[in-house]
């Protein structure tokens, strides 16, 4: 029996953008056409499929995959790039328990002007079936770390770089508190 992996999506004018979240896939069979994406694949002695009906038509000869160490994500051109955004990704009517918006990812229509392609450097320039330089796989090929802060160096002040206040009960406040409760001799 297989299971059905949880699918992400987010898009852009041009392009859609899926995540299908299966860490560690071997074995897999990917394939799309014009109105299909499917994904089939093992993980720890499971089997995972699904397949996608999608709501409009993509162009599979300009659409990529690569297959990471977390994941199988695709980058689908559209066909029709003048169009309005899908309203979903599937032609499912109601809801798909396993397709999710991917909020990560995610810039809605109005945002989409200034809205930053997505981030295709795991893809490789292998189009169509290509396995894109195996993004995420063996050291993270592609991944450059030499510009990315980790807030070394970072002179501004956070607001939890504030002095924390005293804590209430201190061992000199006890022997105060003492003192206090002791009646008064007459």
């Amino acid at each position: 029996m297989s299971l059905t992996p949880t699918v992400l999506w987010a898009q852009r004018k041009d392009t859609i953008f899926l995540t299908v979240e299966v860490a560690g896939v071997t074995e897999p069979k990917i394939s799309f056409d014009s109105n299909n994406v499917h994904f089939e694949g093992k993980s720890a002695n499971n089997h995972y499929k699904v397949d996608l009906e999608l709501l409009h038509e993509i162009e599979p000869e300009k659409s990529k995959y690569t297959v990471g160490a977390r994941n199988v994500e695709f980058l689908l051109e559209k066909k029709d790039t003048n169009a309005e955004f899908w309203g979903r990704l599937v032609k499912a009517t109601g809801k798909v328990w396993y397709v999710k918006a991917d909020w990560n990812k995610w810039k809605d229509e109005d945002e989409a002007d200034e809205a930053e392609a997505f981030d295709t450097s795991n893809f490789g320039g292998m189009g169509g079936m290509g396995m894109g330089g195996m993004g995420g796989m063996g050291g993270m090929g592609g991944m450059d770390f030499s510009n990315m802060n980790f807030g070394e160096g970072d002179d501004e002040e956070d607001s939890d770089d504030e002095a924390m206040p005293d804590l209430e009960g201190k061992k000199g406040d006890e022997e105060e508190e003492k003192k206090e409760e002791k009646p008064a001799s007459s």
